[in-house]
């Protein structure tokens, strides 16, 4: 049983991942961050002064979150308390939060790192809320997601929010570097590999410092053995990138932020960067229909009657996606989106709607002029339903006097068509209809 147990100490380091093996240990180890870690910045100053406050650390994966809370929890002199948002209970939570604040009674400080903030409810959230207020604790919460949707607003305003981002390829390289030199890194191995290899595999991470090293972690368990020796060639490294993983949450942040370049970009009239930000969904795994729910839409918001046939295409295009589904149904919704980029557009039906909503709103529920009501029973004639109706179809022009608008907004308008596409035909046919070559403008103020 004693053999066993030394066997396993022996080899727990060699089953620990990379990453983990050549954590840094101190700031100056620490690669990338500058703008929040570089001599002289705030969150440098903080941590070596022991005086972190309550804190957020938001940042895509492999960006340092972590490392940076074990780095504090090395300096300072408070007592240092993990927890996993993926295994911990509100029990848990409570029982550590009690301990925090009988220690804060004799005078000892408090840290609590909670890994995946984000992973936590309400109700567990809640939980640390007053030990925070009272200043038992100082909290740090680790998250990839954007804390103004994942964090409760109560705890969000007590905490400074650090933004991490995704590491440069350079930082990514200088890593990889010193995961080889570093004595508990690959101690009993000679890797060779060159200066384009380790490049290679820091554009294939992504930003991702942990995803790089993994990678590079494969490559020498996969390169060619002799002795001591280990080469990472080409044929062992194009085998482990040639498909990089997108990072993309469907639920997430990263989803919102795609789609919105993708609108602003059809938008904008910039067929490329549409075709980019679409593929970039279709590639990260998006579900097709909700790209095509979203291009319908717009082609109704930001083409309107510009182009009267662009809704027709997103429609199809929808019908398209539905019948096939992917991976055909990518050229669909890319030449969908080619075709919304390109066409003319007008927002003008959008802005229509709005404004009779905020009207509609303004002046609540105005009766329907009589001429225009309905009249199936006697009783309602008798009452002057319909009285004065005019059938537009059977004058000359399909056009009469008869007021259709309630009284009180007799003269508001909705409708401005644009000068683009087809909208220049709307704008002669009202001129036509009002008896006028001057459309007018009404910004419906009451």
């Amino acid at each position: 049983m004693k053999e066993e147990s030394l066997f396993s100490l022996a080899n727990q380091n060699e089953n620990t991942p990379l990453a983990d093996r050549v954590r840094p240990q101190n700031l100056d180890d620490f690669v990338g961050q500058e703008n929040l870690i570089g001599h002289g910045k705030i969150l440098r100053d903080l941590i070596e002064k022991d005086r972190v406050p309550s804190l957020i650390l938001w940042g895509p994966p492999g960006t340092g979150k972590t490392t940076l809370a074990e780095i504090i929890a090395k300096r300072t002199k408070a007592h240092f308390i993990t927890f996993s948002a993926v295994t911990s209970s509100i029990k848990d939570i409570r029982k550590i939060m009690e301990e925090a604040e009988q220690n804060r009674q004799f005078g000892e400080r408090n840290i609590v790192f909670i890994d995946e903030i984000h992973r936590f409810n309400k109700a567990q959230q809640d939980a640390f809320l007053p030990f925070v207020e009272q200043g038992s604790i100082t909290l740090i919460g680790a998250t990839t997601e954007n804390p103004s949707f994942e964090v409760n607003s109560a705890l969000l305003s007590r905490a400074k929010v650090f933004v991490l981002h995704s590491l440069k390829v350079d930082d990514i390289v200088l890593l990889l570097k010193r995961a080889l030199k570093n004595p508990n890194g690959f101690p009993d191995l000679n890797v060779k590999v060159s200066d384009e290899a380790l490049k290679q595999i820091a554009i294939f991470g992504n930003g991702d410092a942990r995803s790089s090293l993994n990678t590079l972690e494969i490559a020498v368990l996969n390169g060619k053995k002799s002795g001591k020796d280990v080469v990472i060639d080409d044929a062992v490294l194009k085998q482990l990138i040639n498909v990089k993983s997108l990072r993309y949450d469907k639920h997430g942040e990263e989803h919102y932020n795609l789609i919105s370049a993708l609108h602003k970009s059809m938008r904008n009239s910039d067929v490329d960067a549409a075709v980019y930000w679409v593929n970039r969904m279709i590639e990260g795994g998006e579900d097709p229909l909700y790209i095509a729910r979203r291009l319908i839409r717009f082609a109704s918001e930001d083409v309107g009657l510009a182009d009267t046939n662009s809704l027709n295409v997103a429609i199809n295009t929808f019908q398209a996606c539905k019948y096939i589904g992917l991976p055909e149904c990518g050229v669909h919704l890319t030449e969908c989106v080619i075709y919304l980029a390109c066409t003319p557009k007008s927002n003008s039906v959008y802005v229509a709607q709005e404004k009779a909503k905020k009207l509609i709103k303004k002046t609540g529920n105005l009766p329907v002029p009589l001429q225009i009501r309905n009249a199936p029973t006697k009783l309602m004639k008798d009452l002057h339903y319909g009285k004065d109706y005019q059938y537009a179809q059977d004058s000359p022009d399909k056009l009469t006097n008869m007021k259709t608008m309630p009284p009180e907004l007799e003269g508001k308008t909705f409708y401005h068509p644009s000068n683009q596409g087809n909208e220049i035909r709307f704008q002669k046919r009202l001129a036509q209809i009002k008896g006028s070559i001057i459309f007018p403008v009404d910004d419906l103020s009451i």
